[in-house]
């Protein structure tokens, strides 16, 4: 049985994790500051946990995840309360760039572009969730699912889906 609210204090508690700032540092070599932005708003319900400022003035927002073992797969949430059916982060709209996606036991941070892994599950999720199951995770009065995708799985998939073609329309 899985308590949303103990989770949810686990993950806060990451927020203030050391290591956060050296990923955001390697992944934004010109990073001028980082704000931590969990409160309960607009920002924290379109999946903004982090955002990163650089010195040139761009601004990136950052869902993170961390998962408190190592695994070889990226677990992917599509429902996140099927009492509600209220999707997951995978289907849902989400303000943030990049979800950040990190393995603490390992040291090491997957940082995804939220739009290409969003279409990778759009065009793959069905035969995923038939190959590589579904896990539910019971909660206190309802369930959460997600899909397991082997790490290089889903690599080659986000690749694929920053490839676009088109027809010719002449």
């Amino acid at each position: 049985m899985n308590d949303f609210k103990q989770d949810l204090e686990y993950s806060h508690s990451q927020s203030d994790a050391p290591y956060w700032k050296q990923v955001y540092k390697k992944a934004f070599p010109d990073m001028a500051c980082m704000a931590d932005v969990r409160k309960d708003g607009w920002a924290q319900r379109g999946g903004i946990d982090r955002i990163i400022i650089t010195t040139s003035g761009q601004t990136w927002w950052i869902d993170e995840k961390v998962r408190r073992q190592a695994y070889k797969d990226i677990l992917l949430e599509f429902i996140s309360n099927d009492t509600t059916g209220s999707p997951g982060w995978i289907e849902k709209d989400l303000a943030c760039h990049f979800i950040a996606y990190a393995f603490e036991p390992l040291r090491h941070c997957y940082l995804f572009p939220i739009q290409p892994l969003q279409r990778a599950w759009k065009m793959h999720g069905a035969s995923w969730k038939t190959t590589y199951d579904v896990k539910i995770a019971k909660n206190h009065g309802y369930s959460t699912h997600s899909c397991p995708v082997p790490i290089d799985i889903l690599m080659q998939a986000i690749t694929k889906a920053m490839f676009i073609t088109w027809r010719n329309t002449e």
